[in-house]
């Protein structure tokens, strides 16, 4: 099953993909909307069938280039993502490979759905593209064993990190650099587990810059997988339906090349995650309000 959320005219609506490769869907004023796909994951797989069921029954055709496409969760209780996952991304970056996972948070602010724009923020010029897969929590649980976690992600998904890289090295701490307004992209759709092999293992990634390619790897390259990620994490902390794991950038970021390459106004960058989706959004100035 593929969701994709989205809002159109101001009113939110869920839409599941159709065995002709459309979309149907309904609206909050709709009769029969079976609430939001947050509610639905919450809810569990079960939900998710029932909800498919009924837009394909009830919905109507959703073209997804005349609305809104939202990120498939627009709040995660935690969005927690992994640096340094690819060896040769740890090592264009200036580090070894970790013995454990680099755990760091995003806040839910820095969201934006495909076809948004992610803004480049007025303090840097330094705005870098990491393209990841994500794994969408389905089922509360801590202390995890790495054998069982995947039984506690219920869908994956695909995200632009966009970073700031001057800010990220301001101090030891990554938070500011991965957390400016508008600089996640999320989406556009959310894929059952069920839909893909287990872990997303396999999966070809691929980023491209106004159509170069700038990243392209396998997640067979992460050097920790989902389920060694969500076995580290719930040590700490208890993952709950609807948190997210973004789970690290291979090689190719802008900020390691010669000459560095970052991401301008009018530029457009997507990240593509085989058999899950193309995430495609412009880059714009940001645009300080008066006052």
């Amino acid at each position: 099953m593929r969701f994709v959320a989205f809002d159109e005219q101001g009113v939110g609506g869920l839409a599941v993909a159709a065995s002709d490769g459309g979309y149907r869907g309904l609206r909050a004023d709709d009769p029969g909307l079976p609430g939001t796909l947050a509610a639905l994951v919450a809810a569990g797989q079960g939900a998710l069938h029932a909800a498919a069921d009924r837009l394909l029954r009830q919905g109507r055709p959703v073209d997804l280039d005349a609305v809104t496409v939202l990120p498939p969760l627009p709040a995660p209780g935690k969005i927690i993502c992994v640096g340094l996952n690819y060896v040769d991304h740890s090592l264009e970056s200036g580090f070894q490979p970790p013995p454990v996972p680099t755990i760091f948070l995003r806040v839910a602010s820095t969201l934006v759905g495909h076809g948004a724009p992610i803004l480049r923020p007025t303090v840097s010029e330094q705005l870098d593209y990491e393209g990841e897969m994500v794994a969408v929590i389905g089922k509360a649980g801590r202390h995890i064993p790495a054998e069982r976690a995947l039984d506690h992600v219920i869908g994956y998904s695909v995200f632009n990190e966009g970073s700031v890289r001057d800010w990220q090295s301001k101090g030891p701490q990554w938070t500011l650099g991965k957390n400016f307004d508008a600089t996640g992209a999320f989406g556009p759709a959310f894929v059952t587990a069920d839909e893909l092999p287990p872990g997303g293992k396999g999966l070809r990634i691929e980023t491209r810059l106004n159509g170069r390619v700038v990243q392209s790897a396998s997640t067979d390259d992460m050097i920790f997988d989902v389920p060694a990620i969500i076995a580290f994490v719930t040590q700490a902390m208890t993952l709950q339906p609807g948190d997210i794991i973004v789970s690290g950038t291979p090689a190719g970021v802008g900020m390691a090349r010669k000459p560095q390459l970052f991401m301008k106004p009018g530029d457009v960058c997507e990240v593509e995650l085989e058999r899950v989706g193309l995430l495609r959004n412009p880059i714009r100035a940001e645009v300080l309000e008066a006052g």
